[in-house]
């Protein structure tokens, strides 16, 4: 049993992995600062499912607390480190900057000197496709350089990455940064295109289709996400002594540091994603159509030979089959609390 620790364990990535490490037998110390970002009930209820398992320890905390994130790591000296804590969201960021910065920038510097201070064998954090920001070649490849985030958010993802490889380059920590495509299923964000778009049909309301439709997306059901995170956990990266500064890899270095997309391997018509949950509700959707919202991409799509090659796994959930298993934890999860749905 190894002793890892979660941030943003009542998150909807952060949930998963928690139960996925925990049913295997690991110890898992969680944290979260239960902000209200969204309805603060689920991340409760996603709590709730892993608070009875003997070896699960929570702690109500925001890594944006220096003090606070100290006295964690000292207290529990965890050995490994999943960090999936953010302040996520693009659209939200256009209005709300600062918590970016918090969360995302300071936060992510309290957990780099905690693994420096405790000697964490491997860390894993969460980046993000948003990087790609506005490359075009297709699909998107972890050996091409993102140097143009359209987004605050995707740039402080690209900070994170920066600031692991310096930390990896100068304290020898193990880390390893990974690119989640458009994550969806059972448990996920409300703020995000499947649980709106699920609420408003079943609502009889509106939903909003940007780029009218014809946004791409490579669509990744949670259970490939969680299946690529544990894996790359239990592999620790070493240098590449193959890496060059005259022809810089991006995805990799002369330090034990890697960075990896996990996506679906297709980009998805947003129009297409959106007919498959009309059969899975056995409703229309009335469509509100918009433009490109600024700091949304056109097209998604995740080049992910690198994880298979290097851990054996690749996401393949179709997403008919992921987003009915959405479609039926959603009409259960509110049934069941006696809401309208």
């Amino acid at each position: 049993m190894s002793k890892v620790l979660v941030t943003g364990a009542a998150g909807f990535i952060g949930f998963h992995v928690s139960k996925y490490l925990l049913d295997r037998g690991e110890e898992v110390i969680g944290i979260d600062n239960l902000n209200d970002y969204y309805e603060v009930s689920l991340k409760h209820a996603r709590l709730s499912q892993l608070e009875n398992q003997k070896h699960f320890q929570f702690s109500k905390l925001d890594i944006a607390d220096r003090q606070g994130m100290e006295q964690l790591f000292g207290d529990i000296q965890p050995e490994k480190v999943v960090h999936l804590a953010a302040q996520v969201g693009v659209r939200y960021s256009l209005k709300n900057p600062y918590p970016y910065v918090d969360s995302n920038l300071v936060g992510f510097m309290n957990i780099l000197e905690g693994c420096r201070n405790w000697g964490v064998k491997h860390l894993v954090f969460a980046s993000s496709s948003s990087v790609y920001g506005a490359n075009t070649k297709m699909p998107f490849s972890v050996h091409d350089n993102v140097d143009h985030p359209v987004s605050l958010y995707a740039a402080t993802k690209k900070a994170n990455e920066l600031m692991a490889h310096s930390y990896s380059h100068l304290y020898n920590i193990p880390s390893t940064g990974l690119r989640f495509f458009t994550v969806y299923g059972p448990w996920g964000r409300p703020d995000m295109a499947m649980f709106l778009f699920t609420k408003a049909i079943l609502e009889d309301q509106s939903i909003n289709v940007f780029n009218y439709g014809k946004m791409r997306r490579d669509f990744t059901y949670i259970d490939d996400i969680v299946e690529g995170v544990v894996r790359v956990l239990d592999k620790i990266p070493e240098p590449n002594s193959e890496w060059s500064g005259e022809r810089p890899d991006p995805g990799t270095s002369a330090a034990p540091y890697k960075i990896y997309n996990i996506g679906n391997n297709q980009s998805v018509e947003l129009g297409h994603f959106i007919e498959v949950l009309e059969n899975c509700l056995g409703r229309k959707a009335q469509k509100n159509m918009l433009p490109l919202q600024p700091g949304d991409v056109p097209e998604t799509y995740a080049y992910v030979e690198d994880l298979e090659q290097d851990v054996g796994f690749k996401p393949s959930t179709p997403i008919e089959v992921g987003v009915g298993r959405f479609v039926a934890w959603y009409q259960s999860y509110y049934n069941l609390r006696g809401t309208d749905s």
